[in-house]
């Protein structure tokens, strides 16, 4: 039996407890990785929330990013967040 960190656990559904947040996890599981650019062209908000949602998921540990000369791509690393995905699209 796999024993939970209830302090780790909440802080990765208060991440995800935002629809855009939500819909930003969906997309960079779809496409992999994206930049910021792209995810504020699919969201159609300001790139400056863009970032602030972007800064929850990576310190909750949802989400990494790599640099790709002067843009950052993010990608999701948790696999129990996408297991969490799988279980709300059902």
């Amino acid at each position: 039996m796999v024993k939970m960190d209830y302090d780790k656990d909440s802080e990765i559904l208060k991440a995800l407890g935002h629809s855009i947040r939500l819909k930003m996890v969906e997309g960079l599981m779809n496409g992999n990785e994206c930049n910021v650019n792209k995810i504020v062209d699919n969201l159609q908000i300001p790139q400056s929330t863009v970032s602030q949602h972007l800064k929850v998921l990576k310190t909750s540990g949802i989400i990494a990013c790599r640099k790709e000369g002067v843009r950052t791509c993010y990608r999701v690393i948790d696999k129990r967040v996408m297991n969490i995905m799988e279980i709300l699209k059902r």
